[in-house]
């Protein structure tokens, strides 16, 4: 076996579209940079003209049968697509799980802060993770905490929803909650 590619084979994709001398098919069917039809030339005749309006003759839909290829500035095509990424990249948003953490002996009002916080969580996208911490010989009490965790859930119903159920890690009962 040598290490020359197989002419049979097609050419992997893997590098983006073949551009001016890449293109080896005879024919293709060229649209300029303005969008229209030129329809169906030798690809000589097509570069030289692709050429002559300095720009890149571009294969856009190489499984056609001729191919279809475009009259532009490859350059210029590369960078705006990078761009377009970017900007998709940027709009998506990493779900996070934040902590909200209360203990068995947490106050009436320092629940209610604590909600307003969870509400901007989930007005955020996140989710919340509702951790009841226990000290020492508090663990002998768990229906307190647990009383703890369901008041924060109650007070949560309207805009979240059970994702976990409440289980107990070691000192400490976690319940995960998302947005309705």
């Amino acid at each position: 076996m040598s290490g020359r590619p197989d002419p049979r084979r097609p050419v992997s994709q893997d590098r983006g579209p073949r551009i001016n001398h890449q293109i080896r098919i005879r024919q293709v069917r060229v649209i300029d940079e303005e969008n229209k039809q030129l329809g169906i030339m030798e690809t000589a005749d097509a570069l030289a003209l692709a050429i002559h309006k300095q720009l890149d003759l571009v294969e856009i839909a190489p499984n056609q049968r001729p191919p279809v290829c475009r009259i532009m500035d490859f350059g210029k095509y590369k960078y705006e697509e990078k761009k377009k990424e970017q900007a998709s990249r940027r709009k998506q948003h990493q779900v996070q799980i934040k902590e909200l953490r209360v203990r068995p002996g947490t106050g009436e009002h320092d629940l209610q802060v604590k909600m307003k916080q969870a509400r901007q969580f989930f007005a955020d996208g996140d989710k919340v993770l509702v951790c009841c911490l226990f000290r020492g010989r508090q663990i002998a009490h768990k229906e307190v905490g647990e009383q703890v965790v369901n008041a924060v859930v109650k007070l949560l119903s309207d805009v979240a929803k059970i994702e976990a159920p409440l289980r107990m890690e070691g000192k400490r009962m976690v319940l995960l909650l998302s947005k309705k």
